[in-house]
């Protein structure tokens, strides 16, 4: 019988991000599903108690953490002692842990120094697969094609994408932390934290926690009624609505490819904020298109987005043609002008 553990890390507020607690309830339901012996959860950071008590009621056996300043950001080495550390020390054959940056850099290389294995970007766990086994849903070619994986290899490694399940909502409590020794020596701290640096524009487009997506398209850039681009007051809205909405930000693909054609931009867009068969595909539970004519090449970027709103002068575009579950035949710079003095009056 599998013995669960669910391993994250903390923030920088000593508490866990919305994608731990969402591979929380998959471990949960994995548990529950699969009559695992218990539930043990790893917690590292440079403080863990803080942790430990928001989840006190997931109803786990026991709490292993390994805490300290030299686990508080990020650094393969000291990330890798600590988790191994853990994994041992819980004797766990099922890791499921949050597919965030930092677990994807190390959890591959501490399942190597365990021989076992390990699967990212996964999207459901499913505990009574053939003859009863456990297996794991990931999604492949950008999401056209859905793989079921089985592995009798153990320890084995789950990466839940976030996104992907609900999160965990319980009662706080008082959680007993087991505190590892765990102490890294010169060879591990070689690589030194020196701090974050700013995005070069001075604004954060990409925010993968935020409850909407607001995609811009090519149409921001066209010509406009006046026979005139307006580049310039495009970008002002769209940047006054992310501030104030604190939305991500995606582009289709043809307005980030106008750079190359010679034709003006916006000047804050680039390949990371493209939405699509060639870009990401996010997961936020809502998403606004704008001036884009939601082809397929785009839209399949909206493939697990919950809600889905797009405004458009052309009422035969693409998101009316059932890709949108409202479509506004309307002037998007005229409607989110609007919107942003709406938002200011708040």
């Amino acid at each position: 019988m599998d013995q669960i553990l669910f391993l994250a890390h903390t923030q920088e507020n000593g508490l866990l991000p919305a994608s731990a607690l969402e591979a929380l309830t998959a471990a949960l339901a994995l548990k529950s599903a699969s009559g695992a012996s218990e539930l043990v959860v790893g917690l590292v950071g440079a403080s863990v108690q803080a942790a430990a008590d928001q989840v006190a009621g997931c109803g786990a056996a026991r709490f292993l953490g390994v805490a300290g300043a030299e686990f508080s950001v990020a650094r393969y080495a000291t990330d890798a002692m600590a988790a191994e550390a853990i994994c041992k020390a819980s004797a766990a054959s099922i890791v499921v842990a949050p597919g965030s940056s930092r677990w994807h850099r190390v959890l591959p290389g501490v399942a190597q120094r365990l021989g076992g294995v390990a699967d990212t970007h996964l999207t459901g766990l499913n505990p009574s697969g053939a003859g009863g086994a456990l297996t794991v849903a990931r999604w492949y070619y950008r999401q056209r094609m859905e793989a079921v994986i089985q592995r009798q290899r153990r320890p084995w490694f789950l990466l839940i994408d976030p996104g992907s399940q609900l999160a965990y909502v319980g009662a706080v409590g008082t959680a007993t932390v087991e505190l590892l020794p765990v102490q890294p020596g010169a060879a591990q701290l070689r690589t030194a934290f020196k701090g974050y640096r700013e995005l070069s524009s001075g604004v954060q487009t990409i925010r993968p926690e935020a409850k909407l997506l607001f995609v811009a398209g090519a149409g921001w850039t066209k010509k406009q009624a006046d026979g005139q681009p307006h580049v310039k007051e495009a970008e002002t809205l769209i940047l006054s609505f992310l501030q104030t909405s604190r939305a991500s930000l995606g582009s289709s693909k043809s307005l980030v490819d106008l750079g190359g054609e010679g034709q003006a931009v916006l000047s804050f867009l680039t390949h990371l904020n493209q939405i699509g068969q060639t870009g990401s595909t996010p997961r936020h539970p809502k998403g606004l298109s704008t001036c884009c004519h939601g082809e397929e090449p785009h839209a399949v970027g909206w493939r697990f987005i919950n809600e889905r709103r797009a405004i458009n002068l052309d009422a035969n575009c693409g998101w009316a043609r059932g890709k949108a579950d409202v479509l506004y035949v309307a002037d998007a710079f005229a409607v989110m002008n609007r919107v942003n003095e709406l938002l200011a009056a708040k």
